[in-house]
Protein backbone atom coordinates (compact mmCIF):
# COMPACT_ATOMS: atom_id res chain seq x y z
CA UNK A 1 0.00 0.00 0.00
CA UNK A 2 1.44 3.12 -0.81
CA UNK A 3 0.77 6.41 1.47
CA UNK A 4 -0.78 9.49 0.77
CA UNK A 5 0.94 12.63 0.00
CA UNK A 6 1.37 14.70 2.54
CA UNK A 7 2.51 18.66 3.34
CA UNK A 8 4.06 18.92 6.58
CA UNK A 9 4.43 22.31 8.58
CA UNK A 10 6.38 23.02 11.77
CA UNK A 11 5.60 26.01 13.84
CA UNK A 12 9.37 27.45 14.72
CA UNK A 13 8.02 28.67 18.10
CA UNK A 14 5.99 25.92 19.48
CA UNK A 15 7.48 23.12 17.46
CA UNK A 16 3.82 22.04 16.71
CA UNK A 17 3.37 19.87 13.89
CA UNK A 18 0.22 20.24 11.06
CA UNK A 19 0.39 17.41 8.60
CA UNK A 20 -2.49 17.82 5.58
CA UNK A 21 -2.74 14.04 3.49
CA UNK A 22 -3.12 15.84 0.69
CA UNK A 23 -5.25 12.77 -1.37
CA UNK A 24 -7.87 12.47 1.28
CA UNK A 25 -8.55 16.43 1.46
CA UNK A 26 -11.94 16.82 -0.59
CA UNK A 27 -12.01 20.95 -0.34
CA UNK A 28 -14.73 20.75 1.82
CA UNK A 29 -12.96 24.05 3.81
CA UNK A 30 -14.50 22.54 7.00
CA UNK A 31 -11.05 23.33 8.68
CA UNK A 32 -10.76 26.76 7.62
CA UNK A 33 -14.00 27.39 8.94
CA UNK A 34 -13.37 26.39 12.44
CA UNK A 35 -9.65 27.19 13.00
CA UNK A 36 -9.88 29.97 15.44
CA UNK A 37 -6.25 31.08 14.73
CA UNK A 38 -6.43 31.56 10.47
CA UNK A 39 -4.16 28.49 9.95
CA UNK A 40 -5.49 27.40 6.64
CA UNK A 41 -7.19 28.39 3.54
CA UNK A 42 -8.16 26.67 0.69
CA UNK A 43 -5.89 26.37 -2.57
CA UNK A 44 -7.09 25.84 -5.94
CA UNK A 45 -5.73 23.07 -7.68
CA UNK A 46 -6.66 22.57 -11.20
CA UNK A 47 -5.71 18.88 -11.33
CA UNK A 48 -7.78 17.72 -8.98
CA UNK A 49 -11.47 16.73 -9.26
CA UNK A 50 -12.04 18.04 -5.77
CA UNK A 51 -11.20 21.67 -7.26
CA UNK A 52 -9.10 22.60 -3.90
CA UNK A 53 -7.04 21.36 -1.14
CA UNK A 54 -6.24 22.28 1.84
CA UNK A 55 -2.95 24.23 3.08
CA UNK A 56 -0.86 25.93 6.06
CA UNK A 57 -0.73 29.67 5.37
CA UNK A 58 0.61 30.07 8.94
CA UNK A 59 1.91 27.56 11.39
CA UNK A 60 2.97 29.60 13.97
CA UNK A 61 -0.14 30.82 14.79
CA UNK A 62 -1.41 27.31 15.67
CA UNK A 63 -2.44 26.46 18.93
CA UNK A 64 -3.16 23.13 18.65
CA UNK A 65 -6.36 23.03 19.36
CA UNK A 66 -7.33 20.09 17.19
CA UNK A 67 -10.64 21.50 16.08
CA UNK A 68 -9.45 21.31 12.46
CA UNK A 69 -8.36 16.91 12.73
CA UNK A 70 -11.34 16.36 14.88
CA UNK A 71 -14.06 17.83 12.38
CA UNK A 72 -12.07 16.67 9.14
CA UNK A 73 -14.65 14.17 7.76
CA UNK A 74 -11.90 12.60 5.86
CA UNK A 75 -8.86 12.50 8.38
CA UNK A 76 -7.18 14.50 5.84
CA UNK A 77 -5.31 16.47 8.51
CA UNK A 78 -3.19 15.34 11.66
CA UNK A 79 -1.88 17.84 14.34
CA UNK A 80 1.21 16.77 16.89
CA UNK A 81 1.50 18.79 19.57
CA UNK A 82 5.28 20.11 19.84
CA UNK A 83 7.34 21.35 23.17
CA UNK A 84 6.84 24.96 23.64
CA UNK A 85 10.52 26.20 23.80
CA UNK A 86 11.38 27.96 27.71
CA UNK A 87 13.25 30.63 27.21
CA UNK A 88 16.63 30.26 29.02
CA UNK A 89 17.08 32.48 32.42
CA UNK A 90 19.66 34.95 32.37
CA UNK A 91 23.61 33.89 33.74
CA UNK A 92 23.35 35.31 36.86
Amino acid sequence: MVAPEETVSVSEKTGHTIRILEEYCKGCTICVEVCPTDVLKMERVGTRWQGSVAVTVDADACIACMLCELQCPDFAIIIERGQKKKAKAPAA
